[in-house]
Order: structure tokens, then sequence, then C-alpha cells
């Protein structure tokens, strides 16, 4: 018996599915069910909630998920192989798991959900989860069809998301984050979870929408941010020329200087920068 329910353990279901993990899928499965339902918890209460959950493999986040009480388990899979362990966990707990054979990247979910808000909670490939990260940051109109997001990423790439100015990964994804949710990284695992071991430690992240960001355009914004950490070891005299507008106005629509570095300069200067691009 595994440590949440009476499925068989993830080593088995990997067996009798043949699921060896692809590289060119980004799969590293996870097979600790402790660590699942940990990742699970820290989604908050589960009970009447709708999940969508990305690259579930041989599902050990998935039944996580549904015994810790998810009302509805929306788990999108690209990878057809893994749809047999998923029927089953389907079979366990009828009715509640809806299976999506997809890719992540062209899935819309909001067919699926109506209007039922739902919690992303995923231990993402880790060769998309930056794209999927942006795509769901870029939601239009905000806030978006999500409450939470609960991710797993490669510890660089967490430290990239959470990073707020003076820090050396404060860059173009941390502005971007942190504009529009509030994050943090909650726990790491380590490499030794996983099935193939990563060579890098792993993180999750916690992102929870702001309701209300700074006013600006988001694509100004994205093309502020872009324009700056291009550069990022130059002052924003330099690193700014490339927009269309004067890079002393827009230093001085943050009120710094434009002898800053954009390492230095927090999301809300950003902000500000992207609100005098974009004026007449």
């Amino acid at each position: 018996m595994s440590a949440i329910d009476d499925l068989p353990p993830l080593r088995e279901v990997i067996r009798q599915h043949a699921l060896s993990a692809r590289k060119s899928l980004g799969q590293n499965f996870l097979l600790d069910l402790n660590l699942t339902a940990r990742i699970a918890r820290a989604a908050g209460p589960l009970d009447d909630a709708t999940v969508i959950e990305i690259g579930p493999g041989p599902g050990g986040l998935t039944r996580a998920l549904l015994a810790l009480g998810a009302r509805h388990v929306i788990a999108v899979e690209r990878d057809e192989r893994a749809l047999g362990a998923l029927e089953d966990i389907s079979n366990h707990y009828p009715g509640r798991l809806e299976i999506v054979c997809a890719d992540a990247q062209r899935f819309d979910p909001k067919p699926f959900l109506g209007s039922t808000k739902a919690k992303i909670v995923a231990n993402l490939p880790y060769n998309i989860a930056t794209a999927l990260l942006i795509d769901w940051l870029s939601v239009e109109p905000w806030p978006p069809w999500y409450e939470m997001m609960v991710l797993m990423f490669q510890r660089e790439v967490a430290e990239r998301i959470v990073a707020r100015e003076n820090s050396d990964a404060y860059g173009r994804l941390g502005v971007l984050a942190n504009w529009r949710a509030e994050t943090k990284i909650l726990f790491d695992i380590s490499a030794a979870a996983f099935v193939p071991q990563p060579k890098v430690t792993s993180s999750v992240v916690r992102l929870v929408p702001r309701a209300a960001p700074e006013p600006c355009e988001r694509k100004a914004l994205e093309q502020v941010a872009a324009a700056a950490f291009g550069q990022r070891r130059k002052m924003l005299r330099q690193s700014l020329k490339s927009l269309a507008v004067d890079p002393v106005r827009l230093a001085a629509a943050a009120g710094v200087e434009v002898t800053r570095r954009p390492e230095t300069i927090p999301v809300s200067g950003f902000v500000a920068m992207a609100s005098e691009l974009t004026k007449n």
C-alpha cells in the first residue's frame, strides 16, 4: 500500500505501462508519494477545487490531489503511453479525473472550466516550464481564469521567478511574475527523488495572481524589461536606447537616474517606464 491510497506503487505502475522517461518530453518522474502529497497540500484546501495538472506522467501528483479531496482534476498529458496509468487512477476515483491528451502549450482550459476558477498544480516538464508560466502570466483579461499556481521548476528558474531588485537572478521573468502575482519558493526537492535523476535541484513555487496589478500595458512592460535586461550590465541611458522614447524621460518617469542599471530598478519602476512608453 502506498502512502496516500491503495493503488500500486509508482515504480510498479511505470513497469506495468513501460513508462520510461523521455528526455524529448522533459520527463522526470517524481516517485515519492509523500512529496507529491506535500506539493498538493501547498495548493491549500482542495475540497471542492478544480485543478489543472500539466504532465501527470504515471500520476503520482494526480493521486495526491485526488486523495486530498480535489473535486475535479483535469490532467493534460501529451504522452499517450501514460494514458493507461491515468485511466487506472480515474477508475479508482470515478467521476473526478478528466484526462486530456494534448500539448500543454496549445491547450485552452477555459472550455473545461465554465465559470469555475481553477488551481494549476504541476511538476512541469523542464523543457516547457518557463514558456508555460509566461503564457499563464500573460493571460488577458486579468485577473485570470486560475486562482493560484503551485509549480515545480529547476531551482535556477524558481529563483528568477521570485527575484526582486538588487538580486543577481532579477530579470525580465521576475518583473513580469512579480508585477502580476505574489511569488514565493516553498521548498526544494532533491534530484534523488526523481527518475531519471536530473542534474539540478528542483523548487516548488507558489504564485497567487494580484487582483489589481499596477496599471500598465503588459506588452509595453515586457518591451521595457527586454530592452533593459538585454544589456543588463549597462546603464539605462544605453540599454533603453532601442525604445522609441528618450531614456532620460523613461528614467524620470520611474523616479530614478538614467545612470542606474536595470537590476536596481523595482517592478514599480518598470511599470512607470512602461506607462511612459505608451504615452503619446
